[in-house]
């Protein structure tokens, strides 16, 4: 059992419809009741997409008490253009980002000035000093960019370095991963803290699906065992939660400093989790 209460955030994109909106509006109530760090909100290339998560970030910011936590990234975007969206959310009182290079759409050519997260990173300590509470990316398993691990932990240790505060790993079912990838963050003196992400596995082929273009290993016990009940989403559903809240235990009970949850901005599933969770008050 942890002996102290661990920091919990949780993930959402920007709804699309007036009908998004307001399922949202219910996650976020559900969501805030565990008291969270944050609610971060994810940020894509392209200008309605931007418009969105700026709309979503107010809205969280001005009718919350929990803070908002905007994805930035450079993917075609020129530092004027980033450091003028940093100052609207500075002026409307927002003080955590979530620093990321983005991947380009598809037909999009070029990357912004900003060719890295770490120069993200750096660009906005230069600009705003340490107005901003930054979290990066961390992957445990691997980018799939990277040629290997140790090229990974070399970016990584960069964007540390440029000035981050904390880092979010990208969701994983094998947490010998994420044990590992901080034994060799240790050895590089990294001592930011480091947040498991959390996927919950509402629907088995889509986790399949996303994870092989975002390299996320699926282990093959859990693919075997999610196979033997194929065709029946119920107990699927009841397999990974399972798997997932007896994850974020060990999780927890080993020294991880808080949980940040992938929410697909839906609350029950991680509610659940949260739930069975051993987590002082």
């Amino acid at each position: 059992m942890t002996s102290t209460k661990p920091e919990l955030s949780f993930e959402f994109f920007p709804p699309r419809t007036d009908a998004g909106v307001h399922s949202l509006e219910k996650t976020r109530s559900i969501l805030a009741g565990f008291d969270p760090e944050f609610f971060s909100v994810t940020f894509g290339a392209g200008g309605s997409t931007r418009d969105k998560t700026l709309e979503t970030v107010l809205d969280i910011r001005h009718n919350s008490a929990i803070c908002a936590a905007p994805h930035i990234t450079s993917v075609g975007a020129t530092n004027a253009e980033i450091i003028e969206l940093l100052e609207t959310y500075r002026d409307n009182g927002i003080k955590h980002l979530v620093a990321l290079r983005g991947d380009p759409p598809g037909g999009m050519v070029g990357l912004g000035e900003c060719k890295h997260a770490s120069d993200l990173v750096a660009l906005i300590r230069k600009t705003f000093d340490r107005h901003f509470t930054i979290a990066v990316a961390a992957y445990p398993e691997a980018h799939p960019d990277s040629r290997n691990l140790g090229d990974e932990l070399q970016h990584f240790a960069t964007k540390m370095a440029a000035g981050a505060d904390l880092a979010i790993t990208q969701y994983f079912y094998n947490r010998d991963s994420y044990y590992h990838f901080l034994d060799l963050c240790q050895q590089k003196n990294i001592s930011q803290p480091i947040i498991p992400g959390i996927m919950p596995i509402n629907n088995f082929d889509n986790i399949v699906k996303f994870s092989h273009r975002c390299g996320a290993e699926i282990p093959r016990w859990l693919q075997k065992s999610m196979l033997a009940y194929d065709g029946d989403p119920d107990s699927q559903r009841k397999l990974g939660l399972e798997v997932v809240t007896g994850m974020s235990q060990d999780l927890l009970d080993n020294g991880a400093p808080g949980l940040h949850f992938y929410t697909m901005n839906q609350a029950e599933l991680c509610s659940e989790i949260i739930g069975n969770l051993s987590i002082s008050a």
